[in-house]
């Protein structure tokens, strides 16, 4: 079933980008397509270059930025790294950096370039594009596919009713040495920066020193730590929801780990955004417009749900079959514009220790 679904993506991602082409002339498979066409109907002309600061993993948005480039002409030098490294880059190149869009993996990482006053405010014909929780309320970046925040859990040792109600639940010392978690990955600092503001800080530091103290096993990203749970190393691990289907659809139905939503909501079940902005220095401004209208294609937002497995933002895009509606996940009203204290987040888990 996983391998039949994944192929009906593939082949729709391929169609799609065959009429955004003009190879094809099947109006009738996504209508908003002809948005996308129109916004690249003079990139022949002169298409020109973008430089992208990415800070997410190549292997995720590589093909699609590539397919940007395919369709557009435009020449793209992409600079991937780790969200904090790359936010520090521009921070330290100022206005002399020579990227046109910073696109990374959590609000947070947008919010430390905010503040620096580096990005530009987007259009209106963007922005409108996703909902306004997942846009910058002062319109500076946009969110281009969604992500939740979940708990992978081993099918062999862990049954859904045994999991906690709450993800405080998992500070109980029946967790101890059951527990991994990834502190130095973006997004589990976004969530424990999320807490900070839902909980305060007080709240927060027990919630960490309560898991530290079932001595949890630390991974570098969620993928060794789904692989982990998975090889029963550990029951539970605190990641986002696609990485399991990525093993899935690679594994098979038998691959040993499966997706929770807390029930009770809050920062467990939150949802974030990977984003992108428009830099004020930016000397390729209209191609970085081009980039996210792309990125909010149908194009795009089917490659993000068929192939990543992450939720698509754009209205009227439906989402992989295989994951929970969005609507259905009981998640917390978090501003995403407000996780953008990233430095205090860090220096939290630097004085407990769980960050060196």
């Amino acid at each position: 079933m996983v391998f039949i679904l994944r192929k009906y993506f593939e082949i729709n991602f391929l169609i799609s980008v065959l009429f955004v082409l003009g190879l094809v002339g099947c109006t009738q498979f996504i209508p908003e397509i002809v948005v996308s066409k129109e916004v690249f109907k003079e990139a022949a002309k002169d298409p020109g270059k973008l430089v992208i600061y990415v800070g997410r993993s190549e292997t995720l948005v590589g093909p699609i930025i590539k397919q940007f480039s395919e369709v557009t002409g435009i020449e793209v030098q992409a600079k991937y790294g780790k969200t904090g490294a790359i936010a520090a880059t521009l921070l330290e190149e100022g206005e002399k950096s020579p990227a046109d869009i910073f696109f990374v993996q959590d609000p947070g990482g947008l919010g430390v370039i905010v503040k620096a006053g580096m990005l530009k405010p987007l259009d209106s014909e963007i922005l409108e594009k996703v909902p306004t929780w997942a846009q910058s309320k002062q319109s500076l970046w946009v969110g281009l596919s969604g992500r939740a925040r979940t708990v992978v859990y081993n099918t062999k040792n862990i049954s859904p009713k045994d999991l906690p109600v709450t993800i405080e639940g998992f500070t109980d010392s029946k967790w101890k040495g059951r527990i991994g978690w990834p502190p130095t990955n973006g997004s589990f600092q976004a969530m424990v920066t999320a807490m900070r503001i839902e909980w305060g800080e007080e709240k927060t530091r027990k919630w960490l020193e309560g898991i530290q103290s079932n001595n949890p096993k630390i991974y570098p990203k969620n993928t060794p730590t789904v692989a982990a749970v998975a090889a029963g190393e550990i029951d539970v691990g605190f990641v986002n929801h696609y990485y399991l289907h990525r093993f899935i659809a690679e594994q098979g139905e038998g691959f040993g780990a499966r997706n929770h939503h807390l029930a009770s909501g809050g920062v467990g079940s939150m949802i974030l955004v990977a984003g992108a902005g428009i830099l004020n220095t930016s000397k390729n401004e209209e191609n970085a417009k081009k980039f996210l209208n792309f990125m909010l294609s149908s194009v795009a937002q089917q490659y993000f749900t068929g192939q990543t497995y992450e939720y698509p933002l754009a209205e009227g895009i439906k989402a992989n079959p295989l994951l929970i509606p969005i609507d259905l996940i009981n998640k917390p009203s978090i501003d995403m514009a407000s996780l953008d204290d990233l430095k205090g987040t860090q220096e939290l888990l630097r004085s407990l220790g769980i960050l060196n």
